[in-house]
């Protein structure tokens, strides 16, 4: 498991600059997921998803904070000892287990010493890394992720501070004021005391929080990025030539390609997209090495190798020094930290070659959360029965069993929060000819599902208008609200950007019209303040919004639109409409859909 490789960073998945030989000779000898989803957009509920094969927010791993990872070695928090990873339950088959690398689930319980939340106590036999996460601070010169913190909890205080000190002074100079002198040593011993406090903050972090660990002892604190992925990948390569003959789990969770960025002076300097291109580089080193044992002890055969990311790319990710130190996310939209497209969306890879046909390429929704009960079923483990388990055996659709995911909602949350819903009607399939999925979100705890319907050929899709609400609130405890749905089908050879003529009128038909041939439904979220919404292709004509806005009743907002040039899946956002328009256009074809927000 890489750490915040985007979906555009490997080769296998389109890159064309990056070298990663090794990740595409996975990729070519086993199968391929193109919608493969993270079920958090962030490390610690993800890789939380993806031991236990359930959601987040059923462990207790999703904050209603901002802050929705473990930052802090003393923190109290972590994977509840009561869930059951798949580590446990291999380790009962019979299998060594071993994690080398990052965990980010916690450490302690009650005090330094229980480790109620190690690796150690969820399955593993042996432990060698990090217990929480790489962080800019973790490497001398690289900056902060604490810039925010600092603003507000130390350099406004003294600001205000100095500020009020001064003020006092000047008032009683001018002898406007009486000002005991106490208050201004009490002024004064509080501004050197946050100034204490923050310096030595800065000066323990490092050794406090960023250290490896060798099961329960420390080994090396503060920890050192010389050589770093060498060692690790050592201990990997180490553990497996120790267990030729018995079965064996490894979870190789590298510190790549998260910052600090660092790489070894093999890889230094040699990518085409400097640091972050170094680091993916020796990461994909890193990843033919483990497969190198494998062919030489003869294990390649009987193996299942897996290999994802714990989210999308951190896109935005900028050093002091002003350097861009993100990946690529391909053609999707977001990163890291959100849950647009760009930040769920991850590499998925499974090779097996006495099981998995090589070169397959399957362009159904899957998610993190499957690998747990598929290496429960390949390991002859039951699944825990007192329990929701989320994931979904893989087997079944990597071998030709079922062409469908099994999964018809995949819920995305952003910590304790919903934000977005994927639906995959029953008996569907993706077909070649149709576009991917878009996911259309916007961030608001309180959600409003809508949807849109988009046409194409070869998308037959056997639901009604009102299946998908129906659905969902027969399985799901979620209150879906919709109002009228405004459809307009798509049109064969259309030229203009909406693939309608400006002077047809929308007319509502009945909210439970069946799908037509061709058309595919997609979800729109919305919130309950109204607003309206353009999803476009390459550009929005001045035309075509002004008269929207007319239509919509809206004539007042018509002249404050200009004309906009937007990425596919942006949003154009018009506070105080009533209605929500999606489309997209491929293969000539185009269509939209209106659906009334209720206020």
């Amino acid at each position: 498991m890489a750490d915040d490789l985007g979906v555009g960073d490997p080769g296998c998945y389109g890159n064309k600059t990056l070298r990663t030989p090794n990740i595409d000779r996975l990729a070519g000898g086993g199968v391929k997921f193109t919608q493969h989803l993270a079920a958090s957009p962030l490390c610690t509920p993800s890789r939380a998803a993806f031991m236990t094969g359930r959601y987040p927010i059923r462990l207790g791993m999703a904050s209603h904070t901002r802050l929705g990872v473990y930052i802090f070695m003393a923190s109290s928090g972590g994977l509840p000892t009561s869930e059951v990873t798949f580590s446990r339950l291999l380790k009962d088959q019979g299998y060594s287990t071993a994690l080398i690398g990052k965990w980010h689930l916690g450490i302690n319980c009650d005090n330094t010493t229980d480790f109620c939340h190690h690796p150690l106590r969820h399955g593993f036999d042996y432990f060698y890394g990090i217990p929480m996460t790489n962080l800019r601070d973790c490497k001398p010169g690289e900056g902060t992720v604490f810039t925010t913190a600092y603003r507000l909890l130390v350099f406004f205080p003294l600001q205000v501070l100095g500020l009020t000190v001064f003020t006092l002074a000047v008032l009683r100079f001018l002898r406007l004021i009486r000002v005991p002198l106490g208050i201004f040593i009490f002024l004064f011993l509080l501004m050197a005391l946050i100034l204490v406090l923050f310096l030595c903050f800065l000066h323990y972090y490092r050794p406090l929080n960023c250290f490896l660990m060798r099961n329960y002892e420390i080994s090396q604190q503060p920890m050192s990025f010389d050589n770093l992925t060498q060692r690790l990948t050592l201990e990997a390569t180490g553990f497996i030539r120790r267990k030729p003959k018995k079965p064996f789990l490894l979870f190789l969770s590298y510190l790549h390609v998260h910052t600090a960025l660092f790489s070894s002076k093999d890889f230094a300097n040699k990518s085409r997209h400097g640091p972050y291109g170094d680091t993916t580089e020796e990461l994909d080193w890193s990843v033919g090495q483990v497969l190198n044992v494998l062919d030489e002890l003869g294990l390649s055969n009987d193996t299942l190798v897996y290999f994802t990311s714990d989210q999308g790319a951190h896109v935005e990710e900028v050093t002091p020094k002003g350097e861009m130190h993100g990946g690529s996310n391909g053609i999707y939209k977001g990163g890291k930290a959100n849950n647009w497209e760009g930040g769920i969306r991850i590499p998925g890879i499974l090779r097996w070659p006495r099981v998995i046909q090589a070169g397959l390429e399957i362009d159904e929704p899957t998610s993190n959360m499957d690998i747990f009960p598929t290496v429960a079923k390949v390991a002859g483990a039951s699944l825990p029965q007192d329990r929701v388990i989320d994931g979904r055996d893989l087997m079944p659709l990597i071998q030709g069993k079922t062409r469908h995911s099994d999964h018809e909602f995949l819920f995305h949350y952003c910590n304790a929060y919903l934000n977005a819903v994927r639906w995959h009607p029953r008996n569907t399939v993706s077909p070649p000819v149709c576009p991917q999925r878009d996911l259309l979100a916007l961030y608001q705890p309180s959600l409003h599902v809508m949807w849109v319907l988009m046409s194409g050929r070869g998308c037959p899709y056997p639901v009604t208008a009102g299946s998908l609400c129906t659905a969902l609130k027969s399985k799901w405890e979620l209150q879906a609200v919709t109002g009228p749905l405004f459809l307009l089908p798509g049109l064969p050879g259309a030229h203009s950007m909406l693939g309608f003529d400006l002077n047809v009128r929308f007319t509502p038909p009945s909210a439970s019209r069946a799908l037509g041939a061709g058309e595919e439904c997609l979800l729109c979220l919305s919130t309950p303040k109204t607003r309206f919404s353009v999803a476009a292709d390459t550009g929005l004509d001045q035309r075509v919004t002004t008269w929207l806005l007319k239509e919509l009743s809206c004539p007042q907002r018509a002249s404050r639109m200009t004309h906009t040039v937007v990425p596919c899946a942006e949003m154009l956002t018009v506070t105080d409409c009533h209605f929500q328009v999606c489309w997209k256009r491929w293969q000539g074809l185009a269509a939209a859909a209106l659906c009334l927000v209720s206020p």
